[in-house]
């Protein structure tokens, strides 16, 4: 995964080996592709914001700003590599069904079958001022439109039956008419006629990614999603127990819970002691300015902390349900309802939170225990550093997971669906 281009944390660009000079050159991101197929990863995943961070000053003067649209830099990444699938984030509140849905069908087939989609609602303000609103469509709003979403791109998907194009230079028939089908949708959100101008995606349909941990995320994954990105809920049995949730509500909506991969996020940091690997996370709390870990926290919190002093205790009443990121917002709110915690302390507990520390040996443990153990069906990687921390792990921890026959860092075939093991979807026209 790729959230801030250079690592998981919003001072991975001043680490050591960062390349932030790169950030808008395909060279950088095709050598971080690269280095991902050759250690057998599943899927290079880049998420996307439609905003600038620039509601506090230190969202300028300390944060990554700028990043390349993900489809026309997965259009050029299909081109130099060979087996590893290529998603990206796509907001369901900020777009329109009928583009979205080209975009994929279009990567499909550039990359012949390695498109992948993560949904998500959009969760800031600043992403609605860019596109004519006030503020933020409501939470369980968000969720319904994205549902409708969803099913719009679907049918869209199936607007051709995959033997629908004749190409017959003889009888000059480059189409069968009867196999093109309308989708003429009315729903709450949307009005859409159809048919799209792409013929059916080689996967039938790109891969469904999605991250949501509410309950309304967590229902659309339920009913939608092929795989789901969570993050660690404290511990092997409650990681477990949201394993299980997720496959409950695939079970409860009808389909095969195995056809709903449980991807725990992962960001480790690799030392060849497990001190050396504690210092390395020391330097990325160093290189975060306070100023930047309290607007941080008041974009979370969605009110301002930067007057409370960040050596005094912090116990604001957080019982009101907020319109942001609610795994986020949830995390936080347990660290201040367990102790008297200051605001330092809080942004410590999170970063920490935020990364696995340790050696290859004990990197692998953690991995093999989650995998094998029922918690996982494998993990989305997000790493404190790029290109550093890739290479690492691809140099030291997958040889570890293959030496135990946890991983064999090989594909299984030559579509993203192969190699996640996921099924083709029928058309829903038969």
């Amino acid at each position: 995964m790729i959230f801030y281009p250079g690592g998981e944390h919003l001072a991975s660009w001043r680490l050591p080996g960062a390349q932030p000079e790169r950030y808008l050159d395909v060279g950088y991101y095709r050598d971080f592709a690269r280095t991902a197929e050759r250690g057998g990863f599943a899927t290079l995943f880049i998420a996307d914001e439609l905003y600038v961070w620039d509601r506090y000053r230190s969202g300028i003067d300390h944060v990554v700003n700028i990043r390349t649209e993900p489809f026309t830099l997965l259009g050029a990444l299909s081109q130099v590599t060979e087996q590893i699938g290529l998603a990206a984030t796509v907001s369901t509140t900020y777009n329109e069904p009928y583009h979205v849905a080209r975009k994929l069908a279009s990567l499909d087939f550039l990359s012949s079958g390695r498109a992948g989609w993560n949904v998500v609602t959009s969760a800031s303000d600043e992403e609605a001022w860019n596109f004519g609103r006030d503020a933020n469509l409501d939470h369980t709003v968000r969720y319904r439109r994205a549902q409708e979403f969803i099913d719009v791109v679907e049918g869209l998907w199936d607007s051709w039956d995959d033997d629908a194009f004749r190409y017959d230079k003889e009888s000059g028939y480059f189409a069968d008419a009867s196999k093109l089908h309308r989708l003429d949708h009315r729903g709450e959100f949307f009005t859409v006629r159809g048919p799209l101008n792409i013929a059916r995606p080689p996967q039938g349909r790109p891969v469904l990614f999605q991250a949501g941990a509410s309950e309304a995320g967590r229902a659309l994954a339920g009913a939608t999603a092929e795989a789901v990105f969570t993050l660690d809920p404290g511990g092997h049995k409650a990681a477990q127990a949201l394993y299980d949730d997720y496959k409950a509500r695939a079970r409860a909506n009808g389909r095969d819970p195995d056809h709903l991969k449980v991807l725990p996020a992962l960001s480790p940091i690799i030392g060849e002691t497990t001190k050396q690997a504690e210092e390395y996370l020391d330097l990325v709390e160093e290189l975060t300015p306070d100023r930047l870990s309290l607007d941080w926290l008041s974009h979370y919190l969605q009110f301002d902390v930067s007057s409370h002093p960040m050596d005094e205790v912090f116990q604001p009443d957080l019982s009101a349900p907020t319109n942001q990121v609610q795994s986020v917002h949830a995390q936080i709110k347990r660290l201040v309802g367990v102790g008297r915690f200051t605001l330092r302390q809080i942004n410590r507990a999170m970063l920490r939170s935020r990364f696995l520390v340790g050696t290859p040996d004990t990197i692998a443990d953690f991995i093999e225990k989650r995998f094998t153990g029922g918690a996982a069906d494998g993990f989305m990687l997000a790493f404190s550093s790029i290109p550093v921390g890739v290479e690492q792990f691809v140099e030291l921890v997958v040889p570890e997971l293959k030496k135990r026959g946890v991983y064999t860092g090989e594909y299984r075939g030559t579509t993203h669906r192969e190699n996640l093991g996921l099924p083709v979807p029928r058309s829903r026209y038969g």
